[in-house]
């Protein structure tokens, strides 16, 4: 028995030295721009491992240097609640249950309809925020169990707490993936546009706010129908987006 209970508390101890390590690197980001996310360094290893070379794109610019434009149509596009939730969308995540029960719901009925006739898997919707995303690809592996998305929770509150919405913002577009090797805001605009980040119109900004769900998939297929329709939606958008 004591055996157990000193395996218990050796493990709770290392779950709190964990939460606090976590704790200073965020707080530590409050002044200190992240050289690099746990995302990024997985992305580069396996870039390694295939292409036997390193491709890594970017560049850090301050966030009063990147266009509004930008940040405007990524708030559209991944999070239009961004300066108002805690962290967490509830309502976002609950229409995004019901928008897959209802996509999973027609597959089967068309299963029904058709057996032998295969069918395309439907499309399956997130409702994570910014600061979610944030949270996973900064700290976290790319491992899905339960036990990481109860971290993922824990980091998305401490970020929160520790961050204004504004670093938050300036974090997460200099960071985020737009495409293989190509990351952050600045990084993507020269790439796709041969501008600075702080120099796009509404038009580019948005289409690279509609790349941000499969960077890879769309920097492959730029002509894309999808692409310029939700281009469009996204431009309509931007004008109510709320900026931290």
């Amino acid at each position: 028995m004591r055996g157990l209970l000193r395996w218990i508390t050796l493990v709770l101890l290392a779950f709190v030295a964990l939460q606090l390590f976590f704790v200073a690197r965020i707080a530590a980001m409050a002044v200190l721009d992240p050289e690099s996310t746990s995302f990024q360094r997985s992305e580069a290893w396996m870039q390694l491992q295939q292409d036997g070379r390193l491709r890594w794109r970017q560049q850090w610019l301050p966030y009063a240097q990147i266009s509004d434009q930008l940040k405007r149509a990524v708030i559209a596009s991944e999070d239009d609640n961004f300066v108002n939730h805690d962290g967490v969308d509830w309502d976002a995540i609950e229409k995004a249950w019901e928008r897959n029960a209802k996509a999973e719901a027609q597959a089967a009925r068309l299963q029904d309809r058709a057996p032998t006739r295969p069918q395309r898997a439907p499309r399956i919707r997130g409702g994570s925020t910014i600061t979610q995303q944030l949270a996973k690809n900064l700290l976290l592996s790319g491992e899905r169990n339960y036990l990481r998305k109860a971290q993922e929770f824990v980091l998305t509150l401490l970020l929160e707490r520790l961050l204004s919405k504004q670093r938050i913002l300036e974090i997460y577009l200099n960071n985020v993936e737009w495409g293989a090797g190509i990351f952050g805001a600045e990084a993507a605009a020269q790439h796709y546009f041969k501008k600075s980040a702080r120099q796009l119109t509404a038009p580019e900004a948005a289409r690279l706010a509609v790349m941000l769900p499969a960077p890879k998939r769309f920097e492959k297929t730029p002509n894309s129908a999808y692409l310029a329709g939700r281009t469009r939606t996204i431009v309509g958008r931007m004008g109510s987006a709320e900026l931290p």
